[in-house]
Formats: C-alpha cells, structure tokens, sequence
C-alpha cells in the first residue's frame, strides 16, 4: 500500500471557528466576543468606526470589556502594521476586533496572527470575503499590492450583521459580485482537472457560487435587504471564503487577481474597488486562454460574462476603471507586476509573458482606452 512521507503534510484553513449573522447581529455578541478577551483592540477606518461605534459601546460596556480603538489609515500597510502594533501594547490589547472592508479586516487578521491574539471579523459590506479567509493582502502606503500572507487559521468570530452590511453603497455589493464569482474562473482553470477529493470540491462549490450570483444578483442589487439580497450577501462574504478554504491557495487566485495586483501599482487606478479591477481580470484571462490556447469556450464565456456585466453595472473596460487615460506604457507597468515570478498568474495551464498579458489587456479593452490605431499597431507587433 502506497503512503505519504511526513513531508507532504497539508495544512487546511477551512472556515472561521464561528459564524454568526442576522439582522442587528452586533447587539447580541458581547457573550461571544467576552469569551475571546477582555481587553478588545477594535481595528478600523475613521468612517467606519463612527458608524460602528455607538451600537458596540454598550455591548462591550455590558460584559465589562476595557477596549480601544485602533484607527488605521487607507491600506493595510506595514507602516500601518507598525502603528497598530504600538497601540495593541498601549492598550495590553488580549484580542482583535476587525472592522470594516477588505483592507481593515485583513490588518486586523495580520495584527493579531503577529500578537498571538484571537480575531474577530466584522464587515460593513460585502464587497470581498476578507472577514472568512485566513489570508491578508499587504500594501504600499501608495496603494500599491505588495504581498500576501498565509494565516494559520482563520478568524475566531465572523458577525455578519445584514443591517450594518445594508448601510454600505450599492457599489460594494456590485463589486463582492465581482470578487466572488471569479472564484469559478480561477478555480476550473488552476483545479479543474484535478481528481484531489478537496480541490474537486472547491471546483464543484466555485460552479454553484457561480450559478447562484448569475440567477440572484441582478434582483438583490435592485431589492436591498431581501432575502434574496441575503444569499447574494452569504455568497460574497461567505460562499466565496468557502472555496478558497476547502482548495486553498491552488483555488483562491490565479489571473484576474493578478491583473487586480497589476493595476493597484497604477495611482489611476486606485479609484476602482478591489472586485471591480478583479472583475476586468477576469475577462483578461478568458482572452489569454483564448489567445494562447485557442480555447472558443472562454471566448463564450467572456460573452456571456459581458452581459452579466451589464445587468449589474460591472466594468468591462479599462475605461470603466477611470483608466481612460493611461497609455499602452503606463499598462506594461501593471502587465510586469501581475507576471512577476511569484504571481498567481503562473497557476495558469500555460506560461504567460508580460507581453502577451499585455495583449490581453489590450484587445479585451480596444477601443474605450486606447485609439484603435495604436491598438492594432500594438497587437500587430507582438503577433497575437
């Protein structure tokens, strides 16, 4: 009988420890957060933490909880990092608390992953599935993407209160539509063929995401606070961390989220939300399957994607992205970073080189950003 050296090993970060969601979910929580610490860092954006404030103050005042409020600037940074380390020892913080949108919630994991301390994750919308993954996504105080790091576990708490999450613009949950339903496009073309019981798995649930968000979103977008605005609610926030916990890092990314990487390096592009820039992605990697592989089954894909795009306000362009002014240089930049030798771009059944991602990029967006003269010149020049 064939077995396994200690050595291949996996490790698996499926699920937060607890889930808890409803409408004015926070007013029940103060026994639950109570059990994890006493001396709660709350970690969060100016605006945020004004919203959130008042209704936790007295939930925490209830168990007796001594907390603080860590206010952090724009990114989860390292200078950002640095500034919350301090407070958490000022404070003898003995918990986490994350609240807000991907960047907050994925500093707070960060924080404390590095102080040993438990985490409790709140979202304010549904623009990604941060408050579920054990992963944070590091940047420059530019806004720039850096790094990612991989977390030992995830959250300890996740309070998904759909009354906080229905204060947030419609645009977020537009753009978590987005973020979420990459989830298929990456994970069948990195794990598709793969027989592994946990990555079949993860390819399956990406497939039901994917239906889910097609048949739902159109009418949760346009029915706030239904429960069908609900599932689209799960499925971003929760259905979404899912996929990426059961497959982990093989099923999480692959390119739209390195094309997402690719564009925070461009000052124009810091406009658009996460999900917007990974939904762009994944019509640039249809056309790379489609260019390179001449796969007619992702070039209908990308059809039918574009009228997805369309009923629920989605870009399709760089253009869409504010970035209808950038050049065919400015876009080489983005197409280096996204191929650089650690991106998940290369989780791709074939090589990309900056070149042909570029060319993509390109001809997936011709003629909204670029004149159709200096597009076809490009395109003649790299042969695709």
């Amino acid at each position: 009988m064939a077995t396994t050296s200690s050595s291949s090993l996996l490790v698996s970060a499926i699920a937060p420890a607890q889930v808890v969601r409803g409408w004015d979910a926070l007013e029940q929580m103060g026994i639950p957060i109570a059990r994890l610490g006493q001396r709660p860092l709350l970690v969060g954006g100016d605006a945020t933490l004004a919203v959130v404030e008042s209704r936790l103050k007295p939930v925490l005042a209830q168990q007796n909880l001594v907390a603080a409020w860590g206010r952090y600037g724009l990114d989860c940074s390292e200078a950002a990092l640095a500034n919350l380390q301090s407070a958490a020892d000022s404070h003898q913080a003995d918990l986490i608390i994350g609240i807000g949108g991907g960047k907050a919630l994925d500093l707070a994991k960060l924080l404390a992953y590095q102080r040993r301390l438990p985490i409790v994750t709140i979202p304010t919308s549904a623009a990604t599935c941060a408050a579920w993954t054990a992963l944070s996504n590091v940047y420059s105080e530019a806004g720039a993407f850096l790094y990612d790091v991989g977390l030992p576990a995830c959250p300890d708490l996740l309070v998904l209160d759909y009354g906080l999450v229905a204060t947030a613009p419609r645009r977020t949950l537009v753009a978590g539509i987005g973020d979420a339903i990459a989830k298929w496009y990456e994970a069948s073309v990195s794990s598709g063929h793969s027989e592994r019981t946990f990555l079949v798995a993860a390819v399956q649930q990406a497939r039901v995401l994917r239906d889910l968000l097609f048949q739902k979103s159109k009418q949760a977008i346009e029915e706030p606070g239904t429960e069908i605005w609900q599932d689209v609610v799960d499925a971003s926030v929760l259905l979404a961390g899912v996929i990426g916990g059961i497959g982990g890092a093989q099923c999480r990314t692959v390119a739209a989220h390195a094309v997402h990487n690719g564009l925070t390096h461009l000052p124009a592009a810091h406009g658009a939300l996460h999900g917007e820039k990974v939904a762009y992605g994944i019509l640039v990697q249809l056309r790379l399957e489609e260019l390179l592989q001449g796969n007619q089954l992702a070039a209908t894909a990308r059809q039918q994607l574009l009228k997805f795009y369309d009923e629920i306000g989605l870009p399709k362009t760089l253009a869409d992205l504010g970035l209808d002014r950038i050049t065919i240089a400015d876009l080489e930049q983005a197409a280096i970073v996204a191929c650089n030798p650690q991106s998940d771009i290369h989780r791709l059944p074939f090589p990309v080189e900056p070149s042909q991602l570029l060319a993509a990029m390109v001809s997936t967006t011709a003629p909204t950003a670029f004149s159709a003269v200096e597009s076809a010149a490009f395109l003649e020049e790299v042969s695709l």
